[in-house]
């Protein structure tokens, strides 16, 4: 019997809609390019996770992998945490949810 419900609850959960939350890209600007990293021709590419709230702000942010330069990774959290996000939404429903965004640093 328990079998049965947790199959039951799986394939519920499996099929519940959910929406990830999408950044309003008018509410920030790019990441601006620090002049140190400028000057020592550093680039690559931040991953990022940030946690967006109901109200569409973020909540928490943090570096999953790095550019190679904490400088370019500091800068890119900083831009992004002060975007504006359409929240994501679970079966209809505003909730707070983890959004990962890639940055390529390049000239």
């Amino acid at each position: 019997m328990l079998s049965i419900i947790f199959a039951v609850f799986v394939s519920n959960f499996a099929n519940a809609a959910v929406v990830q939350p999408v950044m309003d890209t008018k509410s920030c600007d790019l990441p601006k390019y620090p002049k140190a990293s400028l000057i020592n021709e550093e680039t690559g590419t931040v991953s990022m996770s940030l946690l967006i709230g109901v109200d569409g702000k973020v909540m928490e942010s943090k570096v999953d992998a790095s550019s190679g330069s904490k400088s370019l990774d500091k800068a890119a959290l900083s831009a992004f945490a002060a975007c504006k996000f359409k929240p994501g939404t679970k079966d209809g429903k505003a909730e707070q949810m983890w959004v990962k965004i890639d940055y390529v640093w390049k000239f």
